[in-house]
């Protein structure tokens, strides 16, 4: 698939998916688009940047996703340290962490609290 030669830039995709979070009506993503649409820094790292850059932010119910322009070198990390930082202004760092899905797809997940582990630690 090597569609380089189109007159379009590539443009490059990221994903949070907050899928767990919001079906638990935890987190609103509408806040947190318009969170991610005030913090992200882009071109010369100042924030409200994003359309001069061509980077468009969309949501549906349960994912936000981040499309920018390949040459740009958008910063996937930034995306986690925001998402982290949103969860943490909204109480809900405990709970939720954001895990690499995939090379360009972040997760907000649940810690996994196992219960009864320390009961046995006792005996």
């Amino acid at each position: 698939s090597q569609a380089k030669g189109k007159a379009k830039k590539s443009t490059v995709k990221f994903v949070i998916d907050c899928a767990a979070p919001v079906d638990d009506k935890v987190l609103d993503i509408a806040s947190f688009e318009k969170y991610l649409n005030e913090r992200i820094k882009v071109g010369d790292g100042k924030t409200g940047n994003l359309a001069q850059c061509g980077v468009v932010i969309t949501r549906d119910r349960t994912k936000i996703t981040v499309a920018s322009p390949q040459d740009l070198g958008f910063s996937k990390r930034q995306l986690k340290y925001l998402s982290k930082r949103y969860l943490k202004k909204q109480q809900l760092r405990d709970y939720l962490r954001v895990i690499a899905k995939s090379k360009n797809s972040y997760e907000l997940k649940y810690y996994q609290i196992t219960a009864g582990d320390d009961e046995e630690a006792e005996e």
